[in-house]
């Protein structure tokens, strides 16, 4: 049955216009229904969020894994642009929690972690996640997974969230 939710999702994907739009307009933002698109939400309290690591490459936003969806500005006035995020967590069926990158130097900012470069950039540049910023991501907004994030980059990131937010991390069994 997984394997048949995943396949339908990536049809989904496929047929969903956004996905043919031009990376980082509003037109890209504009093809994707209301419910759907990628939102800044205020950062649940300590006990609202869990963090985790349980990358798949299996089409879907699956935490520890970055992916590339449409990211609103903080200005929230509709413009944004396609952006990677990082997945930190489930937030429920249809939605995970994700924080966003970006490629501008951050160096000694408190809220960015420096977790260096990967193949989510095509360019090989440096990146730091933004851990002052959280979205929500619906499973059909993500236009394209990205790359897994190893471990020990994730967890500099976890643990720099829990420092700030008091976010529990799941164990590994």
């Amino acid at each position: 049955m997984s394997q048949l939710s995943s396949l339908v999702r990536r049809v989904v994907r496929a047929l969903t216009p956004s996905r043919h739009a031009s990376v980082g307009t509003d037109a890209a933002r504009d093809a994707l229904p209301l419910a759907i698109r990628t939102r800044l939400i205020a950062p649940p309290g300590a006990h609202g969020l869990t963090i985790s690591y349980a990358p798949e490459p299996d089409g879907d936003a699956d935490a520890g894994e970055i992916v590339w969806t449409w990211v609103p500005y903080i200005e929230g006035d509709g413009r944004g642009k396609d952006r990677p995020v990082l997945v930190i967590g489930r937030q429920d069926s249809d939605h995970v929690f994700a924080v966003r990158l970006t490629s501008q130097s951050h160096d000694g900012d408190r809220d960015y972690v420096a977790i260096g470069s990967g193949p989510w950039d095509a360019r090989g540049r440096s990146s730091w996640v933004d851990i002052e910023q959280l979205y929500s991501e619906h499973h059909h907004g993500m236009r394209r997974e990205a790359a897994a994030l190893d471990l020990d980059r994730f967890v500099l990131v976890a643990n720099a969230l829990r420092r700030r937010y008091g976010w529990d991390a799941e164990r590994r069994r």
